[in-house]
């Protein structure tokens, strides 16, 4: 089927339709566009997405991503990333493999169209012209006939009448035969015109029109199938993806099947093991051996004497509950010597177990630096050889100086590891898990073997409310209060007054005992002020009370308080 035979007489609709089809061409480049857009925009809110959830270097999320369900979450958002960096690509392409190309495409369409239109409407005007010549030469043939005609009847006329001469009948014949010629003349040239018009018209609608239809045909047809391949290729871009995106899926299924719960509860224990063991079974103190059923004086100096001995057993019995004693006030002012954050180069504020791992971690980091800077020494020496050989190739004095440097370095970092290996081997020598002898767990200042000073709770402490706890067991610290002392610090003792109040600058949590957990803009009573060791005694609802940092509260004494000041 074709255009130029079969639309021969359609020119204007033809017209409207190959316009109509370019348009059409148009809009779906206006779609591939906004759906790159799309895309892009789809793409750079996952990535936005997955950097909001990553986790944060030096903070905590840092500390909880050795959790396996963590790492699977932090596979998810890497391979979101990924799922991302795909929809880029469906971007990139649908604009340079579809809009771009389309583009130019459309461009040529449309130039294509006007040349093809403007040769048909040069051919429209030519049969026009023709068809003006033949309708001319018609009417000039049809009005000399009858101007013919009418000179015709008048000789006739002439000829006829007796009363006119002979030389108006001459002239009348005369212009008889004038008009007859001239119709003939006209005639002549009417049926060449016809002729050519007829041939013109022959070859406008059996080879001009045909053609430039044809052509038209041929560009509509070339516009539709150039369609149809950029919608194959509209699927093709997705389709290429849709395996690394099935990848990115895959890898989020394979983390979340890498979730080990019970790896996660070992971790976890790894985490926060103490190391220490539970404390023991309690004694049970028998108090009625001081009472005598007769009253003497000797045993009634007795009696007094054994009364003081229990008490003071008591007093240290009590010492032994520390983990589950509420007021532990003597322990916080004796052990709380540094301020919370600052931590020990032996790590002794942690928990053995904790600890153990600490200084194993800075033992390997230590022998990792070292045998970087071994490597270093062997190359540098290697080069120090080369230039000896070939003093050509460098001075050997200039690495002199640097490997000189290096063993310093080296001697110093291995000084750093017998340092650390002698607190790690001391630290796993009294582990329970390390030790054959079984040891149970003391107070934080357990009287009852104890006769070193309280100065040394600094170096032998086994627990304070910020974890530190007793490295030597054997030299548990002493302190020499009397039962009337221990009593009204721990069980008998007066609410102290307040002698002014805070305000929380930040939240602490109170996790350790003998603290007390605050929110952020919390006021709160003060019931003791910092003595130096950079804690404050506070008050909450007259019932609960603790210690906090200092520097975590903003304090408001009240003025009639000796040296009143505010913290800030």
């Amino acid at each position: 089927m074709s255009w130029g035979t079969e639309l021969w007489d359609q020119f204007d609709n033809l017209e409207k339709h190959t316009q109509w089809g370019i348009e059409v061409l148009e809009k779906y480049i206006k779609f591939v566009k906004e759906r790159a857009e799309i895309e892009i925009n789809y793409a750079k809110q996952l990535r936005n997405l997955s950097k909001k959830y990553q986790t944060k270097k030096n903070s905590k999320e840092e500390e909880e991503s050795k959790y396996t369900s963590c790492k699977a979450f932090q596979t998810t958002l890497n391979e979101m990333n990924d799922y991302a960096g795909q929809h880029e690509v469906v971007s990139e392409n649908m604009t340079s493999m579809i809009m771009a190309e389309l583009t130019r495409f459309v461009q040529e369409l449309k130039q294509e169209r006007k040349s093809n239109f403007h040769e048909g409407r040069k051919a429209q005007q030519h049969m026009e012209t023709c068809w003006k010549q033949l309708e001319s030469s018609k009417r000039r043939f049809e009005r000399d006939c009858k101007e013919a005609e009418r000179a015709q009847q008048y000789f006739e006329r002439m000829d006829a009448d007796i009363n006119v001469t002979k030389a108006d009948v001459e002239k009348a014949r005369q212009q008889a035969q004038i008009r007859h010629q001239m119709a003939d003349d006209s005639k002549g040239d009417y049926s060449s015109v016809l002729q050519k018009f007829n041939h013109e018209q022959q070859e406008h609608y059996h080879t001009h029109i045909p053609s430039i239809f044809q052509k038209l045909q041929d560009m509509e047809e070339k516009r539709i199938v150039r369609l149809g391949d950029s919608l194959k290729t509209y699927a093709d871009i997705d389709r290429q993806v849709v395996p690394i995106i099935g990848k990115c899926l895959d890898g989020i299924t394979k983390s979340a099947d890498s979730i080990n719960g019970k790896q996660d509860s070992q971790t976890v224990i790894e985490s926060f093991k103490s190391g220490f063991e539970p404390p023991g079974d309690v004694d049970f103190e028998d108090f009625t051996q001081s009472i005598k059923r007769t009253v003497s004086d000797t045993s009634l100096t007795n009696s007094r004497a054994d009364g003081k001995s229990e008490l003071k057993i008591s007093g240290k019995s009590r010492g032994k509950l520390w983990p589950f004693i509420k007021k532990n006030k003597l322990s916080l002012k004796l052990c709380f010597g540094f301020h919370q954050g600052a931590t020990p180069e032996d790590f002794s504020n942690l928990p053995p177990e904790q600890r153990r791992k600490k200084l194993q971690q800075k033992v390997d980091e230590l022998n990792k630096d070292i045998q970087k800077e071994i490597d270093q020494r062997d190359a540098l020496t290697k080069m120090k050889d080369v230039y000896m050989k070939n003093p050509q190739m460098g001075d050997p004095a200039s690495v002199a100086q640097r490997l000189i440097e290096i063993s310093n370095n080296i001697e110093k970092l291995r000084v750093e590891v017998q340092k650390f290996e002698g607190w790690l081997a001391e630290v796993e020598g009294r582990l329970p898990a390390r030790n054959d002898n079984s040891r149970r767990q003391s107070a934080l200042y357990e009287t009852q073997n104890a006769t070193t000073p309280v100065s040394n709770c600094a170096q032998d402490r086994e627990s304070s409310p910020d974890g530190s706890y007793t490295e030597d067991q054997s030299q548990e610290t002493e302190v020499k209060v009397t039962p009337t002392e221990f009593d009204d610090d721990f069980d008998d003792e007066e609410p102290l007054p307040t002698i002014g109040t805070c305000k929380a600058l930040y939240p602490f949590d109170g996790e350790n005992e003998g603290t007390i957990s605050v929110a952020e803009g919390e006021v709160l009573s003060v019931i003791e002020e910092d003595k130096g060791d950079g804690w404050t005694r506070i008050r909450r609802n007259e019932e609960e009370e603790g210690y906090v940092p200092t520097s975590y509260i903003e304090v408001y004494l009240d003025k009639n308080t000796k040296g009143a000041k505010t913290y800030i």
